[in-house]
């Protein structure tokens, strides 16, 4: 599977908001996939299909249900309404952030635009601070390429190759480019260069194996 051939074009967007008078990060990721909205939300909801490019999911993908991503993230789903809108939240080492995916035809595929948005206690915003917007962007960056390689081969196992391509040297290198591109966008948001560029080395670093 030549993953470099199905890359597609992300746009990314870091801002500010605020839940429960809280503040909060949102790390936003928008693309259009090459298929319809009710092949992308088969995608990413069909527990065969998912664990082909995502990861084993468990638990029941409607409102008021419970989902667990194996040795990663569980979580409630808040909304679900196939095929343009899941909402869900996302609790990764005891730290409960929230997830939005939205989905419409654009005419020319079907368009994606998935939220994360990041608490602000102390132990998340020492997080934030180190690494920015890419320790969550580049993350889902490899599930948007692993989702965009399944609409191209749904029924191909991909999990494997995709480990594979991202410990070699194109990989790293997509990798690499993800971070600064977060970087880039934490910048636009308002933040300050240097620190924006930093964080982004380190997520990088962190990414690539090379920390």
């Amino acid at each position: 599977m030549d993953f470099g051939a199905v890359i597609g074009t992300t746009i990314r967007k870091v801002e500010n908001s605020e839940r429960n008078g809280q503040p909060t990060h949102i790390v936003q990721a928008e693309r259009v996939f090459a298929t319809t909205p009710d092949d992308l939300w088969n995608a990413l909801t069909e527990g065969d299909r998912i664990q082909r490019w995502f990861a084993e999911v468990s638990g029941k993908l409607k409102r008021g249900g419970h989902f667990a991503v194996k040795g990663n993230a569980s979580g409630e789903i808040l909304a679900c309404r196939p095929p343009e809108l899941l909402e869900l939240t996302w609790v990764f080492g005891g730290i409960e952030s929230w997830v939005i995916i939205r989905i419409k035809d654009d005419g020319k595929g079907a368009q994606m635009i998935l939220e994360h948005e990041l608490p602000t206690d102390k132990q998340s915003e020492a997080h934030w601070n180190k690494y920015g917007p890419g320790a969550t962007g580049v993350g889902w960056e490899m599930g948007l390429l692993g989702l965009d390689a399944n609409i191209s081969n749904p029924d191909k196992k991909l999990l494997e190759a995709g480990e594979a391509w991202a410990e070699g040297t194109q990989g790293k290198a997509s990798l690499r480019e993800w971070a600064v591109a977060w970087g880039e966008a934490h910048i636009s948001s308002g933040a300050p260069t240097q620190a924006a560029r930093e964080a982004a080395e380190r997520t990088a670093a962190f990414y690539t194996g090379e920390m």
